[in-house]
């Protein structure tokens, strides 16, 4: 077997972090093979989103080591950071889109900005990657205000999608969408990820889109990783913290704080 083919896309080692006296993350160990599909659930405040700002450099780790494709980039800066972030795209949870610029400019914003693309180019590839979301060439010149909240996450992976990234994120990628949009979304992510050939990462607490689009899932639960294996495998985990969770149930180890 080859180097490129042992090593891991991403590889997270017994990564921490913690804010004043609240633990996040509490070494966190994970891997991300090139090409597979990993969703971390979990609920509210466990950690999801911070483990994405850590791989991402914009939170650092107190500890630990982030890996990408076997380099650790914890610490990188400048121009190797900025090398670092190209393989990457993203899918915010709110679509994320700039009021001010129009549909093809949001898509094509990292092409013009990261890479000095030149605008008529840019345009040329929007529309290609908005065709493939679903979206025609009439969507364009539209503002974000004119959309549907299901056309802006459309805009949304189109533009993760823009530079043809080698690992994309998404973060909550169903959240506020009703379920047969949502069912839509989910479609178009396992199609557009098996088309551009990503690794992704996703984390969200709708199980109905990690059964979807993860070949694998973890479970983060107080800054730890409690349970971690294919998709197909989560229901028979044998894990309670797991099994409340997945059926959505009060009762069990989990134990919400309510706020009076």
């Amino acid at each position: 077997m080859n180097k490129t083919a042992a090593t891991p896309k991403i590889e997270l080692r017994g990564v921490k972090k913690r804010f004043g006296s609240k633990v996040v993350l509490d070494g966190i160990d994970l891997k991300l093979d090139s090409g597979s599909s990993l969703v971390v659930i979990g609920g509210s405040g466990t950690g999801k989103s911070v483990t994405i700002k850590c791989v991402l450099g914009i939170l650092r780790p107190d500890s630990g080591q982030i890996l990408v494709d076997g380099k650790d980039v914890t610490r990188i800066r400048g121009r190797e950071r900025e090398a670092m972030l190209r393989k990457f795209g993203m899918l915010f949870q709110s679509a994320a889109l700039f009021d001010s610029l129009s549909v093809w400019e949001n898509v094509a914003f990292g092409l013009i900005q990261g890479r000095g693309m030149p605008r008529k180019k840019a345009r040329d590839v929007a529309i290609q990657k908005l065709a493939k979301v679903g979206l025609g060439p009439e969507v364009a010149s539209l503002s974000p205000a004119e959309l549907s909240g299901g056309m802006q996450k459309r805009v949304g992976l189109a533009r993760a999608i823009a530079a043809d990234p080698e690992i994309i994120f998404f973060d909550e990628p169903t959240t506020g969408l009703d379920p047969i949009m949502a069912d839509i979304i989910n479609n178009l992510i396992v199609d557009t990820v098996r088309d551009v050939g990503a690794t992704t990462l996703s984390i969200t607490h709708d199980l109905v889109s990690a059964r979807k689009i993860a070949d694998r899932i973890a479970m983060l639960y107080k800054g730890k990783i409690i349970w971690h294996g294919p998709t197909k495998d989560i229901d028979a985990s044998g894990n309670p913290y797991v099994d409340q969770f997945i059926h959505g149930r009060a009762e069990g180890p989990i134990k919400m704080e309510v706020k009076a």
